[in-house]
C-alpha cells in the first residue's frame, strides 16, 4: 500500500469521491451530509491523500486544519471493491502521524449515525477517538455524532 498527497485530478478519484458523495447524501437525512466536494476539497488548509496498490485505487481521506493545532478529518472512503483490507486503517494512520507532525493538539470529526456508519466509527474508536461535543459550524442532530482524539 502506498499513500501519496493528491491533487484530486485522477478519473479514479473522483469517481470514488463522487460514489462518497453518493453514499454521505444516501445514508444522511437531507441537510445532514456534511461532506466537501471537489473544490472544499482543493481548499487553502484541506489536504487530500490517496491510498493504492499499483494501480488499484483502495481509498482517501482528508484533513481540513480548522485553527493553529487542530484538525478536522474529512472524506474517508475505502473502495467498496477493497474493504476489510486495512486501507481505512492505514489512512486514517496517516493522517494521525500528519497531524502530528504539524504540531495539532486534536483531531476532531463529525459523522452519522445510522448502520453504514458503524464499520468507521469502530475504527476511530479503535485508534483512540472519543465521543465528545459539537465543533466547528455543525449542527447536533439525533443523526450525527462527534469524535475527538487529543494529540
Amino acid at each position: 500500500m502506498q499513500i501519496k498527497e493528491d491533487d484530486l485530478s485522477s478519473e479514479k478519484v473522483r469517481a470514488l469521491l463522487a460514489y462518497h458523495f453518493e453514499q454521505m447524501h444516501e445514508n444522511s437525512p437531507p441537510g445532514m451530509a456534511y461532506v466537501l466536494d471537489i473544490e472544499g476539497l482543493k481548499a487553502p488548509g484541506v489536504s487530500f491523500w490517496s491510498v493504492w496498490d499499483g494501480d488499484d485505487l483502495l481509498g482517501c481521506g482528508a484533513m481540513k486544519e480548522l485553527e493553529a493545532g487542530w484538525g478536522e478529518i474529512k472524506s474517508m472512503r475505502t473502495h467498496p471493491d477493497h474493504l476489510g483490507k486495512g486501507a481505512g486503517a492505514a489512512m486514517l494512520d496517516h493522517i494521525i502521524s500528519v497531524a502530528r507532525k504539524r504540531g495539532y493538539k486534536r483531531l476532531s470529526l463529525e459523522t452519522g449515525s445510522t448502520e453504514s456508519f458503524i464499520p468507521a466509527i469502530g475504527l476511530y474508536k479503535k485508534r483512540g477517538f472519543k465521543s465528545g461535543e459539537v465543533f466547528a459550524d455543525y449542527g447536533v442532530s439525533d443523526f450525527n455524532q462527534f469524535f475527538h482524539l487529543d494529540l
